[in-house]
């Protein structure tokens, strides 16, 4: 082990004895006391050095023996210690790839902040190499959700669409200009291979077809993200669209724009969480000519071009490459169950349920029926060991495992 206190966190001193790592709320910590020479031995803990040499270091400094094992230990209790050297073989196989890891040195950052663990983070990073991520849709959203993914180290993005890019399919980030009259896949594809920083895509640029989406679990996906264009489809996403999704067992998130509308949400986690069935007769419950309603908007073809502005656009890329990234490092986002909406002008985010329904063939709400029964039956837990909904799921959608 080489322990590197983690440099995501800025350092400062409230007085002689007690030291703050970090400045935002969210991750910050405060460790107190600490005498003067220890927190001068705290520069010395910056990956470059083994335990013994660090032992020897501390010798010469005048701290007592064991006081350097017994700091280590506390920093990593604490969640503000690394291994420079951690992580496994696939985080030694980045490391070698040098250019590769300074692009993701952000992103290596960051996951360092809810790796609590010395040499996870670059674990969880290395792990995203290996992942197959699916993105169904290639308009503004799609591309620029896809190539984020791509840049933040997701070894495979297979962009699925049809047609050709129009002019206003272009936005920063995602199709270029150049793109115009192309098709829309074969451009997704590419402007993906070109935020990735690491080996290209292996996908073919072949449409796609029943048969390929009844593989899609054999062929290993991750995740898929559905981001129509269409804004009814994010609206009101079709549940014949899902089933083979849903039968296979895949993970599957929605992202995009429906008439200045952006939504992130639900991910569904089948036989889990809400699904799109599950919000098709919630709706039908609330509102009995919902059905009437979805029946006119997909009965013509969609002639205008979509209400969905640049920055409204990025902003729902951007939160949905957030939910996903955080799903494939083994967390479970806000998403799962929600919809997170934001409209123009104001753009304040909020989250709606989506519950699991009886009467929807997914099984979610037998699920919910038979954790309620086993949460009765039980002891409470406290407060500190609460946990939200991920705490109760098997582990089967902990995609970095």
């Amino acid at each position: 082990m080489h322990p590197m206190v983690k440099p995501a966190l800025r350092r400062g001193w409230r007085d002689l004895n007690t030291v703050q790592f970090g400045m935002a709320p969210a991750h910050a910590m405060v460790l107190g006391p600490m005498d003067t020479a220890t927190g001068s031995f705290l520069d010395l803990l910056n990956g470059a050095r083994g335990m013994p040499l660090l032992r020897e270091e501390g010798r010469r400094m005048g701290l007592p023996e064991g006081h350097v094992d017994a700091l280590v230990e506390r920093l990593a209790r604490s969640g503000l210690l690394d291994d420079a050297t951690g992580g496994g073989a696939a985080a030694d196989a980045l490391r070698k790839k040098k250019g590769v890891l300074e692009r993701l040195r952000p992103d290596l950052a960051s996951l360092s902040l809810v790796a609590r663990e010395p040499g996870a983070a670059v674990d969880r990073l290395a792990a995203r190499r290996s992942l197959r991520v699916q993105v169904r849709g290639a308009g503004r959203v799609g591309v620029v959700l896809a190539s984020l993914l791509a840049g933040a180290g997701v070894g495979e993005i297979d962009v699925r669409d049809v047609g050709r890019v129009e002019p206003w399919d272009v936005a920063p980030g995602g199709l270029p200009a150049e793109s115009i009259g192309q098709r829309r896949e074969a451009a997704a594809h590419r402007a993906v291979r070109r935020a990735a920083p690491d080996r290209p895509l292996r996908a073919s640029s072949q449409g796609t077809s029943s048969n390929e989406e009844d593989k899609d679990k054999e062929r290993g996906l991750a995740l898929v993200i559905l981001t129509p264009r269409d804004g009814l489809g994010i609206h009101a996403p079709d549940p014949a669209a899902a089933e083979t999704l849903i039968a296979s067992g895949t993970p599957h998130l929605y992202a995009g724009v429906v008439e200045g509308t952006g939504v992130v949400g639900p991910l569904v986690l089948p036989g889990d969480t809400g699904c799109a069935g599950c919000l098709d007769r919630g709706r039908v419950d609330r509102d009995p000519t919902w059905p009437r309603l979805v029946a006119q908007w997909r009965s013509g073809r969609q002639r205008q071009v979509p209400a969905c502005d640049l920055p409204l656009a990025a902003g729902v890329a951007g939160l949905a490459a957030g939910h996903a990234l955080a799903f494939l490092d083994g967390a479970l986002p806000s998403s799962a169950g929600a919809r997170w909406e934001t409209s123009v002008p104001g753009l304040d985010w909020h989250a709606r349920p989506v519950w699991s329904h009886p009467a929807c063939p997914c099984g979610a709400s037998e699920k919910a029926k038979g954790e309620r029964a086993s949460e009765d039956g039980e002891p409470h837990e406290t407060m500190a060991e609460q946990r939200p909904h991920a705490a109760r799921l098997s582990g089967t959608w902990r995609a970095h495992v």
